[in-house]
């Protein structure tokens, strides 16, 4: 194991989308906190590689941290975002996405809408696509099992008709 040194490409705008995390999405940032930044600076990096730089020795990667499905579905999935300089044993974080909800919840108090934090910018949006998926869970006119019998009557009504022909 390595020890690597983390920093931040921006530390104030990084800890302002950290601080809104942790109000909004506790299970994200105790994951960040207590189990990514550790592993960091041991040497395990965890997520996918974005990029590869083989003769400089830098690496980019995306580390998605667990969310609400109805979250990652609203406003997307949180990614932590960071860059790892083999040569200097240094890991840089980058941003964790989506950058524009985190950094309005650091500037405004939130509100929620059906247990998801709604943008003030787009607050419409934001319930529109809510109700919408909602609509879609509790299986309304596109639920498969209604769908099925609708289709399986007009199969008969249809055969009937034939027949009767």
């Amino acid at each position: 194991m390595h020890s690597y040194v983390v920093e931040y490409l921006n530390e104030n705008e990084f800890r302002k989308k950290e601080r809104s995390l942790k109000k909004y999405n506790m299970l994200a940032y105790k994951k960040l906190i207590f189990d990514c930044v550790p592993e960091l600076r041991n040497g395990n990096f965890i997520g996918v590689v974005v990029s590869r730089n083989s003769k400089d020795g830098i690496i980019k990667y995306e580390f998605k941290l667990p969310t609400d499905h109805m979250f990652s579905k609203v406003h997307g999935d949180i990614i932590l975002h960071y860059t790892v300089y083999e040569n200097q044993k240094l890991v840089m974080l980058d941003t964790i996405s989506p950058e524009e909800i985190l950094s309005e919840g650091h500037q405004k108090e939130l509100t929620t809408y059906k247990g998801v934090m709604v943008s003030k910018s787009h607050a419409e949006r934001d319930m529109f696509k809510i109700n919408l998926l909602n609509s879609m869970n509790k299986g309304g006119f596109l639920n498969s099992k209604s769908l099925i019998i609708i289709g399986v009557i007009l199969l008969f009504v249809i055969l009937l008709i034939i027949f009767l022909l």
